[in-house]
């Protein structure tokens, strides 16, 4: 065992993100955001929608490749309805949909693309090679954390290996959610990517959260392989324009590499 799974198995559990209630979710306290302690964060809701597609027809020879969500409206912090289902069967393609209701109005939904996979003999020259983030040892948790407020982020052990929270440009750091997604469930890689993919916007912030918002109404995850172990790593980055529009995007590891990359839009603004 390495001093870092060490540090990890030393953790306490953390709250569950959703109870349960019937075929329900029931969202705790861990799964709010930053904006407004009755409403999700974007990861608590993306992982709830990732959960619902990956009990469709589970294949493990045919992962994920892309998860798309839209957060219609702030998903409240109330019992919510989570449904899947196949949108385009195929057998090297699946395409599949999913939606969160509350009250029996849509808050929010999900694309998802399954490719089946397959060896192939590639060339030297048809692989990228990226330089690896710093490992998680060598992070610590940020300063300044309390100012994401209670939620999702208090569920999650984070550890910042570059940038500061607190200053504006480019960050990294390593997200493991510390307990069950869903009471009762071991979260699978994949919900353990989209729930930490949510957070690059605020990662790499470049405005001030006391006094701006940028809010992303959607979260796009690609994956070129599928993740494995609890960690994952986003390097992140944030463009703003004075028009209100803007992007974070972020490279994606485990601790065998990289994994992919994660798309936000944001919605930028004063605070009122």
């Amino acid at each position: 065992m390495s001093p870092a799974d060490g540090e990890a198995s030393a953790q306490p559990v953390g709250l569950p993100v959703f109870g349960r209630d019937g075929d329900l979710l029931v969202p705790t306290t861990a799964a709010a955001g930053p904006w407004d302690p009755e409403a999700l964060h974007g990861g608590s809701a993306g992982a709830a929608l990732a959960r619902a597609m990956e009990a469709i027809e589970p294949d493990p020879e045919m992962p994920f490749a892309r998860v798309t969500c839209e957060f219609i409206r702030p998903v409240p912090r109330r019992p919510l309805a989570v449904t899947a289902r196949v949108s385009r069967p195929g057998r090297r393609i699946l395409l599949l949909e999913a939606e969160i209701r509350c009250d029996d109005e849509v808050v929010a939904r999900a694309g998802g693309l399954r490719i089946r996979a397959a060896d192939v003999d590639l060339p030297a020259s048809g692989l990228t090679e990226l330089a690896p983030p710093p490992g998680r040892e060598t992070g610590h948790p940020p300063a300044g954390i309390e100012s994401w407020g209670r939620g999702l982020i208090s569920a999650m052990d984070l550890r910042l290996v570059h940038g500061d929270l607190m200053e504006s440009g480019t960050a990294t750091a390593w997200f493991r959610l510390r307990g069950a997604l869903v009471e009762g469930e071991e979260p699978t890689p994949l919900q353990r990517i989209v729930a930490a993919a949510d957070f690059g916007n605020g990662l790499s912030g470049v405005l001030d959260f006391r006094t701006h918002v940028f809010i992303n109404p959607d979260l796009t995850v690609y994956l070129h392989r599928y993740p494995r172990g609890e960690w994952v790593a986003l390097d992140s980055a944030t463009w703003v324009h004075a028009h209100g529009i803007g992007m974070a995007e972020s490279t994606l590891w485990d601790t065998e590499g990289p994994i992919g990359r994660s798309v936000q839009s944001l919605l930028v603004g004063r605070r009122p």
